[in-house]
């Protein structure tokens, strides 16, 4: 088991597959892009799957989630997805995408064996999206989520992060959607992981201000019966149900103590937390040569290391040096 010395165990895999992204959202990197990885630096599909299957089946994960950057611009996505469907035991697997490229990729994807997808969607105004993102791609990510449900990767669940001055009073409108389309809305707080290094606490629309915007329309009433154990989201069932409403507040209200998460970024490095400052390098292992057996051991040694929490709070807390699109959501 991958397990800590806070008795914590990670049942849960996400896997970075690309730094690159097709957007520019202003929380995440500037408006003239990145740096990205060289191509030799990244994982090829085979080490990929190689790792996948080592954290499948020699140290239990269960849940596997692929991320980005964008990645359905990883050429070999569809591949992936069915070699780790054919692993025993087969993981669930998901996947995160900014939704532009799903009505070309969903019905593939399904057919490979993805579950489900969560799909990142922050307006419903195409010149908000214009703003947020510097792209006109609003109409590209609304087919993607229909697509997705067409294609029976469900729930569909739609991740939106609310900008101060730009998107903040959307929150009614966008669980009023959500609603409407079948979708499980999520809204995430604004973390400090954008390149840029321009995150400001004050700044931030806080889980307790996205409450009270809905509950100024709804009737929102919390899933007290449900444990939510190690499931970043808080969620709250909208006018008696069935809907239900999520919020992440990684900030506001860490759910460090119940973390079941271990990463893999693009470039092979095991993280242990989004805002680790340090990292493990499985690539390197693996490009010498080394067991499976070998490579499981390693993975075991950095998540034992793993700190009790993020440190949002603490004084000397320091924002990570990758940003967002270079670790995976």
């Amino acid at each position: 088991m991958l397990a800590d010395t806070f008795g914590r165990v990670a049942t849960d895999l996400r896997v970075s597959l690309t730094d690159r992204c097709n957007l520019r959202c202003a929380y995440c990197m500037p408006e003239e892009g990145l740096q990205w990885l060289a191509k030799p630096d990244l994982l090829t599909d085979e080490e990929i799957v190689r790792l996948v299957s080592i954290a499948v089946t020699d140290l239990g994960i269960t849940e596997v989630r692929f991320t980005g950057g964008e990645p359905l611009l990883r050429p070999g996505l569809v591949g992936i997805v069915a070699q780790c469907a054919a692993l025993k035991p087969r993981p669930r697997m998901s996947l995160t995408t900014n939704g532009i490229a799903l009505r070309r990729t969903a019905a593939a994807l399904a057919e490979a064996g993805l579950d489900r997808v969560n799909i990142s969607l922050d307006t419903l105004r195409p010149d908000v999206f214009r703003r947020l993102t510097r792209r006109d791609r609003h109409h590209d990510v609304m087919e993607g989520l229909q697509a997705a449900r067409q294609a029976g990767l469900t729930p569909v669940k739609v991740n939106a992060v609310l900008m101060r001055g730009l998107n903040d009073d959307e929150a009614p409108e966008l669980l009023t959607w959500a609603i409407q389309n079948g979708f499980e809305l999520r809204f995430i707080e604004q973390m400090p992981l954008d390149a840029q290094h321009g995150w400001k606490r004050e700044g931030m629309i806080t889980a307790a201000e996205i409450l009270a915007s809905l509950q100024a329309h709804f009737q929102l009433t919390p899933e007290g019966e449900r444990e939510r154990g190690s499931a970043p989201a808080e969620r709250w069932i909208v006018d008696g149900g069935p809907h239900r409403v999520g919020v992440i507040a990684s900030v506001t209200r860490p759910f460090c103590s119940a973390c079941d998460r271990t990463r893999l970024t693009a470039d092979g490095q095991v993280r242990t937390c989004l805002f680790a400052t340090e990292e493990t390098d499985l690539r390197g292992a693996l490009r010498s040569g080394a067991s499976g057996e070998e490579i499981a051991a390693l993975w075991k040694r950095a998540m034992w290391g793993k700190k009790a929490g993020a440190g949002l709070d603490a004084p000397d807390f320091e924002q990570p040096d990758r940003p967002m699109s270079a670790i995976g959501g």
